[in-house]
């Protein structure tokens, strides 16, 4: 809990509340509401302001999207704890089919190079994503995401010789799938699970908690299938903008693979049975082929 004399110390004039808000597993949140409008502000304690330089460029990346998301006020350190303040977005209902245009939208805005990566490494897990810039997907995806989370999954023990080996498979079938997929550098959240999206008090979708970088957005589309939370409605919207190629159906399991991963990594054996299923299944699949 943030203490008064910290909470003084934040750019903000006549602060009447502070109010913690759950939902997050990175920061610690809360609402600050002053006399005149409320904040929503994210804390990392023991931890640098540039703790936060990722989520900022990302904020600031949408914001020239036209993609409605919170806006950066402050950034800072208090007392050794990174802080980032942003602009608060009251909550309402609203239309996934709309929410689906918004991230459609997002998804037209294609890195002018064309290439794939962002300037600032996602850690957002305990393992950090370089996100080195290069001139290929199957480079970004492969051998800056999922060799990495093998590594680590065998490392910390959660994987044993038999799931290498297996991951082995299917990384062959994801490498020569992808060699014969052309892949957009299109602007992604990253991240997009069903807690990262919000409906404005009049009805607009919004986007929060960026992981942004610039890759195939066919990521941000298999993420949303993992844990639920979009109706078919987000996915309708999603395809009268801007439709998913042919075949995306099988290489959204790379993507769910990529986010289990992830989630085995961070919370455990819990996830375990789900990234072995769906191995089994892209080998399945692509060994009928």
């Amino acid at each position: 809990m943030l203490t008064s004399s910290w909470i003084k110390q934040l750019p903000l004039t006549a602060i009447t509340q502070v109010t913690p808000v759950g939902g997050g597993d990175v920061n610690q949140a809360y609402r600050i509401d002053t006399a005149t409008k409320p904040y929503f502000l994210l804390v990392q304690p023991g931890y640098p302001a540039d703790f936060y330089a990722g989520e900022i460029a990302g904020l600031k990346a949408f914001d020239e999207a036209q993609i409605l998301a919170p806006r950066v006020i402050a950034n800072g350190q208090i007392e050794g704890d990174g802080f980032l303040l942003l602009s608060f977005l009251t909550s309402g209902n609203g239309s996934q089919r709309d929410l689906g245009r918004l991230v459609a939208h997002l998804h037209q805005h294609h890195e002018p190079n064309g290439r794939f990566g962002f300037d600032y490494p996602y850690a957002g897990t305990s393992v950090s994503f370089t996100n080195t810039w290069t001139d290929s997907w199957a480079d970004l995806f492969i051998h800056q995401r999922l060799d990495r989370l093998a590594a680590h999954l065998l490392k910390k023990e959660l994987w044993q010789a038999d799931d290498e080996a297996t991951f082995q498979q299917v990384r062959t079938i994801i490498s020569k799938t992808l060699a014969h997929h052309h892949s957009d550098a299109s602007l992604l959240h990253g991240d997009l699970w069903g807690g990262n999206y919000m409906f404005t008090a009049d009805g607009q979708p919004a986007l929060i908690d960026p992981a942004a970088v610039y890759g195939d957005r066919e990521l941000d589309i298999g993420v949303t299938t993992v844990f639920g939370g979009f109706t078919q409605d987000f996915y309708t919207g999603y395809q009268e903008v801007y439709p998913l190629d042919a075949g995306y159906h099988f290489r959204l399991d790379f993507y769910r693979l990529y986010y289990l991963m992830v989630h085995l990594d961070k919370f455990g054996m819990g996830y375990a049975g789900s990234v072995a299923a769906v191995m089994n299944q892209i080998l399945d699949h692509g060994l009928a082929e």
